[in-house]
């Protein structure tokens, strides 16, 4: 019967990490590479059922998320300013 050991040690000199690096950059250019991520905040605010229903329905209709619509919505109320 064949055994496999499961905790062996790694060989040669490249570990974990930098073979990630490496995998995660291949095929493509420094310019192509996503920027940092914007650093997210979660806020809950209330709506009435009917609201939150429709907001779902048509959303779900046009094929996109209700976050994406709604952060769409705030960034034309409250531009960046400059």
């Amino acid at each position: 019967m064949k055994t496999v050991a499961f905790n062996k040690p790694r060989t040669g000199d490249m570990d974990v990490n930098s073979v990630d690096r490496w995998v995660g950059d291949v095929g493509v250019a420094p310019e192509q590479k996503p920027a940092k991520p914007v650093r997210m905040k979660r806020f809950t605010i209330d709506v009435p059922a009917d609201l939150h229903r429709r907001i779902k329905s048509e959303c779900a209709r046009e094929g996109v998320k209700m976050t994406d619509v709604l952060r769409e919505m705030l960034e034309t109320r409250f531009p960046a300013k400059s």
